[in-house]
């Protein structure tokens, strides 16, 4: 049975995920943090990929964002997924998805993790040691390699090549030939630029190495070369735009790989991720500080998600996240904080905002917070993680809903949307009766 709150709902008319948002918050008793996914956001970011970069095939990194709506929207699309352990092979083999259409990512793995991905049949990896050649020679002798290089942009939200990667000049020529002595299929190459980067360029530097690569595996027995990775690093916010990093690439391609049949993938997380979810949060307390010598006075509002939530990212992936009141107002910013709920004095959102005036019982709302937020967060002290609720326009609806592995009890067409948000609560250790109202406590399919 699915729980009311956790369908998707279908809309039709003028709405946003903030006026979605906005319905939800004025029910009057929802208290707890929670996202609007909008899957049309999805689906644009799918079509724009394929328009921009046609020959480059995305490969979803679930990592990114696991969250299973998601997961399924993208493989209904025809994504394929980048996966880097098990439990991500699981979760993308659940729905439906074939081996073919993953590649297992992650160039230092388990050993337990590679024998589940040979018996599910997922024979793409990657590589970038001796150490992992010669585990995979041991535990799956059969895999189809792709050894990942290092060429790091400029500048990077998330730097990769500090930890995977190895040098296309000094020793990927090395490993090469060691793969061959070993008996070992390489069939391609891959690259990851790093996490949100900025420059564009260095996909450029990235395929010229790999084309080098190319030619010298073939050189050294590797005949099946015919898969070129180039990873991720797009961005994936409301107000940025992959044009300018697709035209760099077409070119390379063309360049590079003009007039072969060498498939071309790519990695993209924060791509589809961000921009589709929007976080409210409520402030339930505010203390203010009066003004010092060469200070305003200063107010600190008090959120019910923090950084061991869905805020994490500002730690962990570096983001710049912007808060703004949720109910539009006129009212003049004034210098103030953010603060998550946790009693850690490091639990900060924002240590410096400008907020016009607020309230406890008001809404902040937050945009572009997919990318590497749920995966991470934590219930720490006791505060329950945002939900999820995912809204789709009608149109959109009747042109998907064949292709999802989803029932119509999934969906609910219109109707108001509302709270509350509160996971289930841990039943007892001696379970009272059922009562007519028991299936509200039965977690959705989806989840």
């Amino acid at each position: 049975m699915i729980v009311e709150e956790e369908r998707i709902r279908v809309l039709e008319g003028d709405w946003t995920p903030l006026s979605v948002a906005r319905e939800i918050a004025a029910d009057g008793v929802q208290e707890d943090p929670f996202y609007v996914m909008d899957v049309g956001e999805v689906v644009a970011r799918y079509h724009q990929w394929r328009e921009l970069m046609p020959r480059v095939e995305p490969f979803y990194a679930v990592k990114c964002n696991d969250d299973k709506l998601l997961v399924t929207t993208l493989a209904a699309l025809g994504t394929g997924f980048d996966c880097a352990s098990k439990a991500e092979i699981e979760l993308v083999t659940s729905i439906g998805v074939r081996p073919e259409r993953i590649i297992f990512a992650n160039p230092a793995k388990m050993a337990s993790h590679i024998k589940y991905a040979a018996r599910m049949g997922v024979d793409v990896m990657t590589f970038d040691s001796e150490t992992e050649l010669m585990k995979i020679k041991q535990l799956m002798p059969h895999a189809q390699l792709v050894i990942r290089i290092r060429c790091d942009a400029a500048s990077a939200q998330c730097p990769l090549g500090i930890k995977f990667g190895c040098d296309p000049v000094t020793e990927a020529p090395r490993l090469l030939k060691v793969a061959a002595v070993l008996g070992l299929e390489v069939i391609g190459v891959s690259f990851h630029v790093g996490s949100g980067a900025s420059e564009t360029a260095v996909y450029l530097r990235a395929i010229q190495y790999s084309r080098a690569l190319f030619t010298l595996a073939a050189s050294v027995g590797h005949s099946r070369m015919s898969l070129l990775d180039i990873g991720g690093g797009f961005p994936g916010g409301l107000h940025t735009s992959i044009q300018e990093v697709a035209v760099v690439i077409n070119s390379a391609l063309e360049t590079y790989f003009g007039g072969s049949n060498v498939r071309v993938i790519a990695e993209p997380g924060r791509y589809f991720a961000a921009a589709a979810y929007t976080l409210a949060a409520l402030v339930h307390a505010k203390r203010e500080l009066p003004a010092k010598e060469e200070s305003e006075p200063h107010t600190m509002y008090f959120i019910n998600d923090g950084v061991y939530g869905s805020f994490n990212c500002v730690l962990y992936d570096h983001q710049q996240v912007v808060a703004q009141p949720l109910m539009p107002t006129s009212e003049k910013p004034q210098p103030c904080s953010v603060w998550g709920p946790t009693c850690d004095g490091l639990d900060c959102v924002l240590p410096t905002a400008s907020l016009p005036p607020l309230r406890a019982g008001n809404w902040l709302a937050f945009r572009d917070m997919g990318a590497y937020t749920l995966p991470v967060a934590s219930p720490f002290n006791g505060f329950p993680l945002p939900r999820v609720r995912a809204v789709i326009d009608r149109q959109l609806w009747l042109s998907l809903k064949n292709m999802w592995p989803l029932t119509e009890s999934h969906f609910v067409v219109g109707s108001r949307m509302t709270g509350p948000q509160s996971p289930p609560a841990s039943p007892p250790l001696t379970p009272p009766p059922q009562t007519e109202h028991a299936g509200v406590f039965v977690e959705c399919a989806l989840k």
